[in-house]
């Protein structure tokens, strides 16, 4: 058989199983992402064909492969033709769905096969394994095992695909000091941290458009529309990243009085996130809307609805009672400080004296680029800031970033420091030792929030005393995954994070 013509749409593959089983044919299934295709592949399929008549293998998506930045190597159009192509397979098809839990309904068959490393189901991270065999006795199937030996794709790809020296150093280092069970014992530690964050709420609006050329009568560029996306941003991202993590979350901000969009901020909130606000006059929510160019999806211009001028010492009031009622319930504060207009010297103040843990980031944009600086503070427990703001601050462009850091540390009295340098990767101080970490990142798609998710992990875990290391891989991961796709709604899922860890510790 021709091998494109084994590759088949999930709908169209059902039917013609629903034909072959009509022949009393024993139709088996096997699932996974099969990225790097290796003999460990090919004699799995071997032994699962040879529990029934047809095979069928259906691939995850590339939107769901979470194996890790940078996967899958292969994409899923290189995938399916690289299954289509073994003489074993009868059918292959791109899955619609996370997991095989829907695809096993869909096709109904007879015998659902897995390697013998998923037969512990206890030891499946993700519980998709006990799904996955409930589904198919839902349908009158059997889940079964091969007892092939296991090879591994990820371990493949991370010893000879992996291409920076760097981040093979740094993966060798930490899987000397730590295994992958004490990596996910660290990141269970955070749950019990109760969170409240301050910061401003901004609504990240893309309007995704095909440029057509300059008007005819007029000096204009002129773009065709094609879709329009928002998603919650600023402090209630960064709120969103903390919910996966932690039990206990609460946000405190400003919507303005006009266009406040609360219902779309609420309705955008993880369900264990607090909300609490004041009204700015005069104001509305801040909203940042960035013109997206639909092929190369690069950002053509951004307009952004906005008064940042400082509230109002009636509303700095009613802030400052809001952070009187709940500061002392909680054990990390997270400064999220954009200058819009919220942070006050006043609200600086009871932070500072009042926070059992400070955590402070300061962000430059277009807004506040010649004033806005980490100088603000003058002390907290932990400060995230990317390398370009830290010389802001010290408008000093030529020396190191470890002496700057040095500097900063010293002049506010911190437990930590990490400074972000973006395709660079980052770098943590903690009792006078500097620890670097590569950026994981192989696909850029739009740099937006990247060091919100960076800030949000590695807050967590400077709080607990997670070893640096660790702290700056999970922050490394989380913001490579970040930016892969356009726009701040792209959260991050514990799963996920758990799921990339192990694929990068095999």
């Amino acid at each position: 058989m021709n091998f494109n013509k084994k590759i088949k749409q999930i709908a169209e593959l059902g039917s013609l199983l629903n034909a072959q089983k009509e022949n009393n044919d024993i139709v088996v299934l096997c699932h996974g992402v099969f990225d790097l295709l290796h003999i460990g592949h090919i004699k799995y399929f071997q032994e699962a064909k040879s529990m029934g008549d047809i095979l069928v293998v259906t691939l995850t998506p590339d939107r769901f492969v979470n194996k890790g930045p940078g996967r899958p190597a292969f994409n899923e159009k290189h995938r399916s033709e690289a299954i289509a192509a073994l003489d074993v397979v009868d059918y292959v098809a791109i899955n619609k769905w996370p997991t095989g839990m829907e695809t096993i309904k869909a096709l109904n068959p007879d015998l659902y096969v897995k390697g013998p490393d998923y037969k512990n189901l206890s030891g499946d991270i993700t519980g998709n394994i006990k799904l996955e065999k409930e589904a198919i006795e839902s349908v009158g199937g059997k889940i079964a095992f091969t007892s092939t030996e296991v090879f591994s794709s990820s371990n493949l790809i991370n010893n000879y695909i992996l291409e920076n020296d760097n981040k093979k150093s740094f993966i060798s280092k930490l899987k000397n000091e730590y295994s992958y069970r004490d990596i996910y014992e660290y990141i269970e530690n955070l749950t019990d941290l109760n969170v409240l964050l301050i910061g401003e709420v901004i609504i990240d609006e893309y309007v995704f458009c095909n440029s057509v050329g300059k008007a005819g009568k007029e000096p204009v560029m002129v773009s065709q529309k094609i879709r329009s996306e928002k998603y919650a941003g600023g402090v209630v991202s960064v709120a969103n990243h903390i919910s996966e993590f932690c039990k206990n979350i609460k946000v405190l901000s400003y919507l303005g009085d006009k266009n406040q969009e609360r219902d779309f901020i609420i309705n955008n909130l993880n369900e264990n996130v607090e909300f609490e606000y004041i009204e700015k006059n005069d104001s509305p929510t801040i909203l940042k809307t960035r013109y997206i160019d639909e092929y190369s999806k690069t950002k053509t211009q951004g307009i952004y609805d906005i008064n940042d001028q400082i509230i109002s010492e009636n509303e700095e009031g009613k802030f400052l009672g809001l952070l009187d009622e709940n500061i002392s319930n909680y054990d990390l504060v997270i400064v999220v400080d954009y200058g819009h207009g919220l942070i006050t010297p006043k609200v600086v103040e009871i932070l500072e004296k009042e926070s059992k843990f400070l955590s402070v980031n300061t962000q430059l944009n277009s807004f506040n680029s010649s004033f806005h600086s980490i100088s603000k503070y003058q002390t907290a427990d932990y400060v995230c800031v990317h390398s370009g703001e830290l010389r802001h601050d010290y408008r000093n462009r030529y020396d190191s970033e470890e002496s700057l850091m040095k500097d900063l540390f010293k002049k506010m009295n911190l437990k930590s420091l990490s400074i972000t340098l973006g395709k660079n990767g980052s770098i943590l101080l903690h009792n006078d030792t500097f620890t670097k970490c590569p950026a994981f990142a192989d696909k850029i798609v739009d740099r937006v929030g990247a060091g919100d998710t960076f800030l949000s992990i590695t807050s967590l875990c400077v709080a607990k005393k997670t070893p640096e290391r660790i702290t700056l891989f999970l922050g490394s991961i989380l913001a490579a995954n970040s930016i892969a796709s356009v726009g701040t709604g792209n959260i991050s899922k514990k799963i996920n994070l758990l799921k990339s860890v192990k694929a990068l510790m095999v």
